[in-house]
């Protein structure tokens, strides 16, 4: 090996590593990049090795730290934060989770359909996944316990549809990979909707499978009511406000009247109407949504920070040369070198967050993929049909970093709204087989990638 592919897989092994000491991830990432920077900087200075590292690159980290801070696109982050931390206190998935409790309550495993739909709802209104996983289980678990649901069912399928609103758009994790990648955010967005909705009948369909094979692990509540008008009424009373919400961002995006950062601000606006319609929106909680948006958005954007300098310093010492040498020298097919990238995300998902995934590993392994040269139809209208399909691909294989221990954030959310009886190891066990369940949704996007660029054609064809 070449001293300058020792230092690259030296910087991955460190950042590694250094993730287990507990330090913070923006910082370990920062100090990699700084250490190693000023490694092959000494190389150049006492042992000609010419690798390029000097006070000019430092430059260039602060060159691109300023373009983090004016990128238009990603003033979209703390409005769809503030919009879900805000929907997370407006009382609208009460409402339906009672409402669909009496529309679903006389089929079995009625209560895991209710959480599933609420989820997607929730995914499509809010993507902030810790918010959607702790709703749902403040507001499912007592009841799905009480009426004799089998622990591991009941939170697998609170965890995984809370998780969903990594992947529905409007999705931050979209936003972040179109912003890394500079592809629209609409494709993106207009994408992910048939996946996202392929994922959550998945659900469904295991559900009602399950609750067929296994009748006593999720028993019909006592006192069952029929499904009269009524039921239907309340209903539509329920789901109308946040589908209003959900066409007014997703809408407006795709019918091309605004850019995904002005749906962004036009949904945090409508999250306020909705908290005011509910009785919910005070000064109190609307100071409440911004301290926790701040929070959130301080520690995305130092992720991006330290991110840069590794990132940076990584394609200096020419991380992107010996990545696509690996990956191209590999003895498969186009689909193959697909395959082994997305069971490295997968991996790499029991031990990193997305957002360093997406952030380090998915800039090095797009191009890659844009030149193997696969024919994905793009129906004539997509510019790069191929990098959307990938980019779906990989953000569908994410999903699963929310699910898979160690680091897997929803287990932990999860974990703190749960009743002292239910325990991790419950939790790991419960999350198995809808982990599997994201498996088979990715392997059908990968037969069949119309699932992915027909709607995005298919809208901006007409």
């Amino acid at each position: 090996m070449e001293f300058n592919e020792v230092l690259i897989v030296l910087m991955f092994v460190s950042f590694i590593l250094l993730l287990f000491t507990g330090f913070p991830v923006a910082w370990v990432l920062a100090g990699v990049g700084t250490v190693f920077a000023f490694i092959a900087w000494m190389a150049d200075l006492h042992m000609d090795t010419l690798l390029g590292i000097d006070f000019n690159s430092v430059g260039l980290v602060v060159s691109r730290i300023y373009k983090i801070m004016d990128n238009w696109i990603l003033v979209a982050l703390p409005m769809f934060i503030f919009m879900g931390n805000l929907l997370d206190k407006s009382g609208v998935a009460e409402n339906l989770m009672h409402s669909f409790q009496a529309l679903f309550g006389r089929v079995r495993g009625g209560l895991a359909i209710t959480v599933v739909l609420i989820g997607i709802i929730l995914a499509a209104s809010t993507g902030i996944v810790g918010a959607s996983v702790v709703l749902l289980g403040v507001m499912s678990l007592p009841a799905m316990l009480k009426q004799g649901y089998c622990k591991t069912v009941t939170v697998g399928t609170v965890a995984s549809s809370g998780t969903l609103g990594i992947l529905i758009p409007p999705s931050i994790m979209l936003v972040i990979m179109a912003d890394q990648l500079a592809l629209s955010v609409g494709d993106l967005f207009m994408g992910a909707v048939f996946p996202g909705l392929l994922l959550g009948t998945l659900y469904i369909v295991y559900i009602l499978g399950w609750g067929i094979l296994k009748p006593d692990s999720m028993p019909l509540a006592e006192n069952v009511q029929p499904v009269t008008r009524q039921v239907w009424i309340d209903v539509i009373k329920a789901v109308t406000p946040t589908l209003a919400m959900i066409v007014a961002v997703l809408g407006s995006i795709f019918a091309g009247i605004a850019t995904p950062t002005e749906a962004s601000a036009v949904g945090a606006f409508a999250a306020m109407l909705l908290a005011w319609q509910n009785g919910k929106l005070s000064v109190k909680v609307v100071k409440e949504c911004l301290h926790d948006t701040l929070n959130v958005s301080g520690y995305i954007f130092a992720i991006f920070i330290g991110a840069t300098m590794f990132a940076l310093v990584l394609r200096e010492l020419g991380g992107d040369e010996y990545i696509e040498s690996l990956l191209t020298s590999l003895p498969f097919g186009p689909y193959g070198i697909i395959l082994f990238i997305l069971g490295i995300v997968f991996l790499l998902g029991f031990i990193l967050d997305w957002i360093e995934i997406t952030l380090i590993i998915l800039p090095l392994v797009a191009p890659v993929v844009s030149a193997l040269e696969i024919a994905i139809n793009g129906y004539g209208v997509l510019d790069n049909p191929t990098l959307v399909w990938f980019v779906m691909l990989v953000a569908l294989t994410l999903q699963t970093s929310f699910l898979t221990p160690p680091v897997g954030f929803s287990l932990f959310y999860l974990k703190g709204v749960c009743p002292p009886e239910v325990s991790l190891n419950t939790i790991y066990k419960g999350v198995i087989p809808f982990i599997i369940l994201q498996l088979t949704a990715l392997a059908l996007l990968i037969s069949f990638p119309g699932l992915v660029n027909w709607f995005p054609a298919m809208v901006y064809g007409s």
